[in-house]
């Protein structure tokens, strides 16, 4: 039996960010991540690995609800997914927050506010280095403090489209992001869902954990897999993990988990003597409604390099029209015709090469609803099957009318647009959802678990819902939050 005061399962932006937030308290802290360090190496950079390969994930598939099988986009390492995401870091909207009624449907309310939040949004952007322009964007929430840098400037073909944005009305604004600019980072094409060869990318790894382990107090087990949760007279009594092929059981005053959202549900229901008199554990599975959006300007090449520093948020709720939200537009780092082909195998490189040399990219992101029926569970094997239904799309796909409509008129004729599946779950949320009621809600408002007072959950599952921005800075501050509540009640 191996002790601690504080366990926590997972170093990605959650888990990473409160062992960060707890290394001065003392505390014996455990880290435990099922993967190890991801390697800075030559591939890190080479789409035919990174796309073709997987080279960098799991050999996992997890099956939907008809049975099918499918590899999901989750990345076990230090850092999580944080390692290959494209470093987006904006806040949610204040009204995010509170109850917010879609055409599909209501958006509830969260058992915070934004006002609550704001500080911890205010450390976390200081905290992974976020750069952007305050003011820009008119659905910007209210913010104590500035950006801790300033945005990162568009190339000059993305700086001319958002001039030609700027003259059909709307306000595109600069994308906040993480990057190490004006340091390590050489402002390459390979970013966004690639590994930084160089470390030149805030992610959880960079930012939180190895900072938190230079910490003697605080220990980090990589290529450990949390089994189970053994609860003995109504609280957790120890934690069961596999490494170096032998079990070992942790014992410790408070535990955390920071898995994910779909892993921290699977692990809950794996475990004996979990309450769930909500029923509510691995419920309200979110996940975005999410299209990719290729426009092409077949006389144009494009030399930009570092693509993904635009955004478009207005449409985000809605407009005189049509009362309702649609969501959120941004660019996505540069695509190869490489990257394609994982996508379109039967189409030609060269094709396709020709294609992305002459294309621009957006992300379209609308808010799905937390729906009870779309959940994760486990089969008879244990094997992860995830229960998912798209709601919302008709916002959805009114924002990618709008999209399509905006590149016309800018100069891009050909567009191509695919909505994705449930395959692309990097902004899986909401299964262990919190509130004030332990009827229906899982975790409280410091991601306690109602019914268990010494084991929190965090990372996105406590999100009530998804919102539709990128979710880790959310994630950073609540992390930062916990924190300092866990710091309170430390003996």
């Amino acid at each position: 039996m191996i002790t601690a005061d504080i366990v926590i399962v997972g170093t990605g932006i959650g888990g990473g960010t409160l062992a960060w937030g707890l290394r001065n308290t003392g505390a014996r802290i455990l880290l435990i991540e099922r993967g190890d360090f991801l390697p800075q190496e030559a591939q890190n950079w080479v789409p035919e690995a990174v796309f073709g390969d997987n080279r960098y994930k799991p050999d996992e598939t997890w099956e939907s609800a008809d049975g099918r099988s499918f590899k999901p986009g989750v990345h076990y390492c230090v850092g999580g997914n944080s390692k290959v995401y494209g470093a987006a870091l904006p806040r949610f909207r204040e009204e995010d927050f509170g109850a917010l009624e879609h055409e599909g449907g209501v958006s509830p309310d969260w058992p915070i506010t934004y006002d609550e939040l704001e500080p911890y949004y205010c450390r976390a952007e200081t905290l992974y280095g976020v750069r952007g322009n305050a003011g820009e964007d008119p659905t910007d929430p209210a913010r104590t403090a500035d950006y801790p840098h300033k945005a990162v400037p568009h190339e000059p073909q993305i700086a001319c489209l958002a001039t030609s944005l700027r003259k059909q009305g709307l306000h595109p604004f600069h994308l906040p992001l993480g990057i190490d600019l004006g340091g390590q980072c050489l402002r390459c094409h390979t970013c966004d869902g690639f590994p930084c060869r160089v470390h030149a990318k805030h992610d959880a790894e960079v930012c939180v954990v190895r900072p938190a382990i230079d910490h003697p107090n605080v220990t980090l087990w990589t290529n450990t897999t949390a089994r189970r949760i053994v609860v003995r007279d109504g609280s957790v009594d120890s934690l069961e993990l596999e490494r170096e092929g032998e079990l070992v059981a942790v014992s410790a005053g408070t535990y955390v988990l920071s898995c994910g959202a779909v892993n921290s549900a699977a692990l809950l229901l794996r475990s004996d003597g979990i309450p769930n008199n909500s029923e509510l554990i691995g419920r309200n599975y979110m996940v975005h409604n999410n299209s990719a959006l290729i426009a092409v300007r077949p006389w144009e090449t494009n030399r930009t390099t570092f693509q993904k520093t635009l955004s478009i948020n207005d449409w985000y709720f809605g407009e005189s029209s049509w009362p309702w939200p649609m969501g959120n537009l941004q660019m996505i780092g540069k695509v190869q015709g490489s990257m394609l082909k994982s996508a379109r195998p039967r189409l030609p490189l060269s094709w396709l090469s020709y294609l992305a040399n002459r294309s621009i990219e957006w992300w379209v992101m609308s808010e799905d609803l937390p729906d009870p029926d779309n959940r994760v569970t486990l089969s008879s094997s244990g094997r992860i099957q995830i229960h998912w239904k798209p709601n919302n799309l008709t916002a959805h796909r009114r924002l990618l009318s709008k999209a399509r409509r905006m590149l016309r008129r800018a100069g891009y004729p050909i567009l191509i647009s695919q909505e994705m599946g449930i395959e692309t779950n990097s902004h899986q949320c909401g299964t262990l959802r919190m509130g004030k009621d332990p009827c229906d809600s899982v975790l409280d408002p410091y991601c306690r678990v109602h019914e268990l007072k010494n084991l929190r959950v965090v990372d996105a599952s406590f999100f009530p819902s998804s919102g539709a921005m990128n979710p880790a800075l959310t994630i950073a501050a609540q992390a930062l939050r916990v924190a300092d509540n866990v710091t309170d009640q430390l003996p």
